[in-house]
C-alpha cells in the first residue's frame, strides 16, 4: 500500500468527527499498513493531524490513517467526492 498520504474528503471528516462525539462502538472496515481489508469494531476517541497526515485513536489504542479507512458503520468513504481543496495559506 502507498505510503504516500491522500487527504480525505471534508464531509467523510465530518462523518468521523459525528461518530466520535456519539461515543459509541463503530463498524471500521479499513486497510491495515499491508493494503489487507480488515473490520474492526470500536469507539474513536480521537481525531487528529500530524506530520501533513490525518489520524484517528481507537479506544483499543490503536491509531488509523484517514486514508486507510474504506467505511464507517457502513458510509464508504468511497462515496463521497475528492479531498476538499484547503486554501493556500
Amino acid at each position: 500500500m502507498s505510503t504516500v498520504y491522500v487527504p480525505i474528503n471534508c464531509e467523510f471528516h465530518d462523518v468521523l468527527e459525528a461518530t466520535a462525539v456519539r461515543r459509541r462502538p463503530a463498524i471500521l472496515a479499513l486497510r491495515d499498513p499491508a493494503g489487507q481489508p480488515a473490520t474492526v469494531h470500536a469507539r474513536i476517541v480521537d481525531l487528529y493531524a500530524h506530520d501533513g497526515m490525518e489520524y484517528m485513536r481507537l479506544d483499543d489504542g490503536r491509531v488509523v490513517r484517514l486514508d486507510r479507512i474504506i467505511s464507517v458503520d457502513g458510509v464508504a468513504q468511497a462515496s463521497f467526492a475528492d479531498a476538499c481543496a484547503l486554501p493556500a495559506h
